[in-house]
């Protein structure tokens, strides 16, 4: 049983309308829509799991689309920027894409010595395409229009943003399990050998950056792998030693989950590799009907009559 942090579990984000945060991330993303459930707290808005074919932790992004929400602010005490692994050659289909599609990006560029191409969603969210040095051996999800010679692998790294990265990088090391492996000015880039994708961190240090709030087109947190919620208690001892406040154990349906705010503002989850997306639809019909956590059940009709209705 491996008892280290295993990279990177998932990353929620806040949508404004579902209709086109559903398009964007399906059709052009060419993600596959893992599951459509609710809000834990507010039942009457969708949580959508995009990722590979299984939902495999390390390629799940999720969102809350509340509808009409305002725009947010990306900055200090947020994740600021999500990476998408992609196959080596592929930035140019993608850059080609994002043109067809009126996407605003960036010009291809480098990062820690790989090819990257940043743009961002219709709230504004921050992405970014990297080319990975090291091959990538995950299958991605395939569309019609994106195919596996340039789907997205899964997450390759996310970017947290802070007044002073000290106090997270201790958390990562000393906690997580992560360690120091490169710098590029005020960018420094964290790794755990735990695993081999989804396990880089980047701390990007703005001591004057502008505090960010979380409204549309921003990031929720971040949560970081574990095997079990055995292996997910003992990383909550830690954490309590450590001075810190941390939820108690939340059945999430798909995972368990642990909540904390680490010391620069960000909001960190642990989040349990079981029981998995299939425990209440079968592999080939991930995503194709709306789930409810248990104790909305009996609220269905009236749940879904405030739900928007997707196309």
């Amino acid at each position: 049983m491996n008892n280290n942090i295993l990279g990177l579990h998932h990353i929620t984000a806040i949508a404004a309308d579902a209709q086109r945060n559903y398009d964007f991330y399906t059709k052009v993303m060419g993600l596959r829509l893992v599951k459509k459930t609710v809000n834990f707290d507010d039942p009457g808005t969708y949580h959508f799991y995009f990722g590979d074919e299984h939902g495999t932790p390390g390629t799940i992004l999720t969102f809350f689309p509340w509808e009409n929400i305002s725009k947010g602010q990306a900055g200090t005490g947020m994740a600021t920027e999500i990476a998408y692994s992609v196959p080596q050659g592929s930035i140019e289909f993608w850059k080609e894409r994002f043109k067809k599609y009126n996407v605003p990006y960036t010009e291809v560029s480098e990062r820690f010595g790989e090819k990257i191409l940043s743009f961002t969603d219709p709230d504004g969210l921050q992405l970014t395409m990297v080319e990975p040095s090291k091959v990538d051996t995950r299958t991605g999800w395939t569309t019609a229009e994106v195919n596996k010679d340039v789907a997205t692998k899964g997450f390759h790294s996310t970017t947290l943003m802070l007044r002073s990265i000290e106090p997270t990088a201790k958390i990562l090391t000393d906690i997580f399990g992560y360690e120091l492996q490169s710098q590029e000015g005020n960018r420094y880039r964290f790794a755990t050998n735990a695993v081999e994708q989804a396990n880089l961190i980047d701390l990007l240090e703005a001591p004057d950056g502008p505090r960010g709030y979380n409204a549309g087109g921003t990031n929720h947190h971040v949560a970081f792998r574990v095997a079990d919620d055995n292996i997910q208690m003992e990383f909550r001892d830690k954490i309590l030693r450590k001075g810190l406040q941390i939820t108690p154990k939340i059945d999430r349906d798909y995972f368990y989950s642990l909540y904390f705010r680490e010391p620069g503002g960000v909001l960190f989850e642990i989040a349990t590799d079981n029981p998995g997306f299939t425990v209440d639809e079968p592999l080939e019909q991930l995503g194709t009907s709306l789930r409810l956590p248990k104790q909305y059940e009996p609220a269905r009709e009236e749940i879904e009559k405030v739900l928007p209705v997707l196309h």
